[in-house]
């Protein structure tokens, strides 16, 4: 079940849905980390072997570019260049012994390594 209660700071919509699995992972990885105010930063980046890398990381530091969506008390932040990309995106978590953990179910990825970590995105 997907897990959607707010809106982003900016007159744009959240680009990426995050389900229950997620977030009560998320919850648990955050429970651990010393810092204050520390939320999930998703996004791409250039590398991995399909042209475009997926970014999980515990963040503190927040962008001006940066959309932000609270998904049952854990705050998501996803640049604006990210967004692009991640459109429509699923971010899931599974506890599977073999390939379990987050993933991301992007509409937007034409070809995806064989790990999952990159993809090379559809025309945009």
């Amino acid at each position: 079940m997907i897990m959607e209660t707010s809106t982003t700071t900016e007159n744009e919509t959240f680009p990426i849905s995050v389900t229950e699995k997620a977030v009560a992972q998320i919850k648990r990885l955050i429970a651990k980390d010393s810092r204050t105010g520390v939320f999930l930063r998703l996004g791409v980046k250039g590398g991995g072997c399909s042209g475009l890398e997926y970014v999980m990381k515990l963040d503190t530091v927040h962008k001006t570019v940066d959309l932000e969506r609270e998904f049952d008390g854990v705050q998501v932040v996803c640049d604006a260049k990210s967004a692009v990309y991640l459109r429509g995106s699923i971010f899931d978590y599974t506890g599977n012994l073999i390939g379990g953990g987050f993933k991301f179910e992007n509409p937007n990825a034409g070809k995806s390594c064989g790990c999952g970590t990159s993809f090379m995105p559809k025309s945009i």
